[in-house]
């Protein structure tokens, strides 16, 4: 019990030092304030809210996961994606809120945040993905090799990969079937995204301040995209593995709590995510106002704010042997759905945009990664089919 609690008080903390960001610190974001004071606040807020907030709320999603899979037989990955996926979705949807609420006032700026919400959203897809496909690649390696190797060369902090064949527990192959499944499906709906924004969604007259080219994601075609990712998360809901093994260290503080103990945890953890989010999306704007960076590579820049949690937590279960990084992988792939679904609810709202030379970048990285995880995921399912034989 003494654990919980002082579980309960770290969730708290997050609360509390969100509500300070977004009703404290947020102020000195107004243009009342001198450059340089209105730039420290935009740093403090942006190294708090994605150093301290969010990594700190994704700690709480991937000791809850394990337990819940357990209980509800739902896939630990789909409930880890759902919940690391909501600062992704937080960052875009706040974006996008803000955005249309500029839009009879200030037009301009109304498209410069829909772009940040879009730059924010698609952006987080690259981490994510180039991250899990680091991390199953040093497993691979540590597999050929059959010896530990560090996450990151001559970084100790990085953690350190054991040899697949030294794990408490293997992923099981209809995991990685899964994974590779959903990678495909998030392939397919990301080229879906932008052929649909290059045919139908050309804005003829872009404000002012947008050089080049700018698209939108239209309504119908972000409607068919939210349905296609709803109906995919519901087919992956179930989870692959019989015997879920759950850790020690969490037995003593989750296991053996009621099933609401654990959703009040989680409901915090989203209402730290959501005012977090709100100010950090505004801090993007003030700064890309003071220093003149372009909303898009400011947008993308941000990603990694809303993809950290998931990041975190394929690195962890990577580094740690427990059986996990099936979930991991599956969870990459689900938060990546979740992260579109996002985008289409966006899409829906009327709040997405890109400029057309960041549309064909961003576009053509995710597919990119995409490949190259799949590759990376074929080659892991292959060394354990042979280590099986």
């Amino acid at each position: 019990m003494k654990i919980l609690k002082n579980k309960f008080n770290r969730i708290f903390i997050l609360l509390v030092v969100a509500i300070v960001l977004r009703f404290g610190i947020f102020i000195f974001l107004g243009e009342d304030y001198n450059s340089w004071l209105r730039l420290t606040a935009v740093i403090l807020i942006l190294g708090i809210g994605a150093g301290f907030v969010l990594q700190g709320t994704a700690k709480v999603i991937e000791e809850t996961t394990d337990v819940l899979s357990k209980r509800t037989k739902l896939a630990s990955g789909f409930l880890q994606s759902i919940a690391t996926a909501f600062p992704d979705m937080a960052l875009g949807i706040v974006a996008a809120i803000i955005s249309l609420r500029l839009k009879d006032v200030d037009y301009s700026l109304a498209i410069s945040f829909a772009i940040i919400a879009a730059a924010t959203t698609f952006g987080s897809n690259i981490y994510n993905v180039g991250h899990a496909s680091w991390c199953i690649f040093r497993q691979n390696l540590a597999n050929k090799k059959n010896q530990k190797i560090l996450m990151f060369p001559f970084i100790k902090k990085g953690g350190t990969i054991i040899p697949m064949a030294e794990h408490l527990e293997k992923p099981s192959l209809e995991e990685l079937d899964n994974a590779m499944d959903v990678f495909s499906i998030l392939t397919i709906l990301t080229a879906i995204v932008a052929t649909t924004m290059v045919l139908f969604g050309q804005i003829k007259n872009p404000p002012l301040n947008i050089s080049g080219d700018l698209y939108q994601l239209v309504r119908p075609a972000g409607l068919v995209i939210l349905v296609l990712c709803a109906l995919t998360m519901y087919y992956f809901r179930k989870a692959k593995k019989e015997n879920l093994v759950v850790r020690d260290s969490l037995e003593e503080s989750y296991q053996n709590q009621p099933n609401f103990i654990i959703f009040i945890n989680l409901l915090f953890c989203g209402m730290a995510i959501l005012l977090a989010a709100e100010v950090m999306v505004n801090a993007i704007q003030v700064f890309c106002n003071i220093t003149g960076m372009p909303f898009i590579v400011a947008g993308v820049l941000a990603g990694i704010i809303g993809c950290l949690g998931e990041m975190i937590v394929i690195h962890n279960f990577t580094v740690n042997p427990a059986g996990r990084i099936g979930d991991a992988v599956v969870g990459v792939g689900m938060d990546n759905i979740i992260t579109t679904l996002g985008a289409s609810i966006v899409a829906v709202m009327g709040g997405i945009f890109l400029g057309g030379n960041a549309l064909i970048l961003i576009f053509v990285v995710i597919l990119t990664l995409n490949s190259i995880l799949l590759w990376q995921v074929s080659k892991l399912k292959n060394y354990l089919l042979i280590k099986n034989n």
